[in-house]
């Protein structure tokens, strides 16, 4: 069976993990002989692409004019634009991934209309928690049980702004009202966590179905050297952990850690490294692709010492793919994929402490970290395959056709 589908998206560039899983789907599903057109919304940087024509212009979060507020509620652009390509291209199915803020909710009325099926991967809380990430004020929050977005109003859970909440909250309400939850036809939870943090707040249990993320594998096989420098790759956010990272580091002046990743929190994390003078920590910025996967190569270990409630932890699985240990945070999706003492460690969030004996036990045991590391390959090459992701999402696609 081979199908036309809609890929749905809120920008055409690469910029974090949701953004790989969404660029990897469509160049699984085209392997496959699937013929596959992205929506988006136009965005500068965007990869170029022949379906940029029917992209929207979505709001500038970055410079808000007095109509962005009003086009993050709902996207009259986005509507017709979909309604444009549904009736030049006739899709058979619709695959959300992040759309709302830019393209909104408007679509999803537009693509129910049309008679088109439609699935979302969530990659994220925002069906449940209107700020996305089941956090409030720095710490895990599920006050909103799901529904009750208003809770978030008191708590001023968007950067701590009554004015940023009630955006956030009003867009939560409309879009359930557009059917955020009602229209989707099947849900994608990327681990069991998330799957079961759903079903928990109303999400009917037969609408969702957990399928891991993957990697592909590279050709040539990991390096066997043990490698000397630790590493961080993620958001540079203080509900990352990064800050407990440094806790745990600084102290350890033996062990070399490199920083990879921008982010909110980018000039603070740069001003506390200065303040305690740790030279053994550097910051290097975005880095992706043949240079990202350079420095995974050549490290000891990757440390992730998140504390929310990751969706799944898709840099564990891109350790494993070169090889590498993992030392990360027991918390949200994270445990399924890496196994404490086989494959890498898992500390509690928060536990400077607990991360820097595993750091140190990295540092002292290079023979065992690299077998490690051997392990976590093993398994990616096993259980995470482009292969096996796409047997499960036809299974998906088709029992919603």
């Amino acid at each position: 069976m081979k199908l036309k589908i809609l890929q749905i998206s809120q920008d055409y560039r690469l910029r974090g993990g949701s953004d790989r899983v969404f660029f990897d789907t469509i160049s699984i599903l085209r392997k496959h002989g699937h013929e596959v057109i992205p929506f988006t919304a136009a965005s500068e940087g965007a990869t170029a692409t022949k379906w940029s024509a029917y992209f929207p212009k979505g709001a500038n979060f970055e410079r808000p004019r007095p109509m962005d507020p009003i086009r993050y509620l709902y996207s009259r652009r986005a509507a017709l634009a979909i309604d444009r390509l549904i009736r030049d291209q006739n899709p058979k199915l619709g695959h959300l991934h992040i759309y709302y803020g830019r393209l909104t909710a408007s679509i999803l009325p537009r693509m129910k209309k049309a008679g088109i099926p439609i699935v979302q991967t969530l990659h994220e809380y925002k069906l449940i928690c209107p700020v996305y990430g089941l956090r409030s004020n720095g710490q895990n929050c599920e006050a909103c049980q799901g529904h009750a977005f208003w809770r978030a109003l008191p708590r001023r859970c968007n950067r701590n702004s009554f004015l940023r909440t009630c955006l956030s909250v009003a867009e939560s309400y409309i879009s359930r009202f557009l059917g955020s939850l009602d229209s989707i036809d099947h849900f994608i939870a990327v681990s069991d966590f998330v799957r079961k943090k759903m079903i928990s707040y109303g999400v009917p249990e037969h609408k969702i179905s957990t399928i891991h993320n993957f990697v592909d594998m590279p050709s040539e096989p990991p390096s066997q050297a043990v490698g000397e420098y630790f590493l961080y790759v993620g958001r540079l956010e203080r509900y990352k952990g990064v800050f407990t990272l440094l806790d745990a580091i600084e102290p350890l002046t033996e062990c070399q850690l490199l920083i990879v990743g921008d982010g909110n929190d980018r000039q603070a994390l740069t001003r506390e490294i200065e303040r305690r003078k740790l030279d053994h920590v550097t910051l290097l910025g975005f880095r992706q692709d043949r240079e990202l996967a350079e420095l995974i190569r050549g490290c000891r270990c990757v440390v992730l010492p998140s504390i929310c409630y990751e969706t799944f932890g898709l840099a564990v699985l891109e350790a494993f793919q070169f090889g590498r240990p993992v030392i990360a945070s027991r918390i949200g999706g994270i445990p399924e994929v890496l196994d404490d003492g086989s494959d890498g460690f898992l500390v509690a969030p928060e536990d400077a402490a607990a991360l820097r004996n595993r750091i140190t036990w990295m540092k002292n045991h290079p023979t065992k970290a690299l077998e490690m590391g051997r392990t976590g390959y093993e398994k990616a090459a096993s259980q995470f395959t482009s292969e096996a992701y796409y047997e499960e999402i036809m299974k998906i696609y088709r029992s919603v056709l």
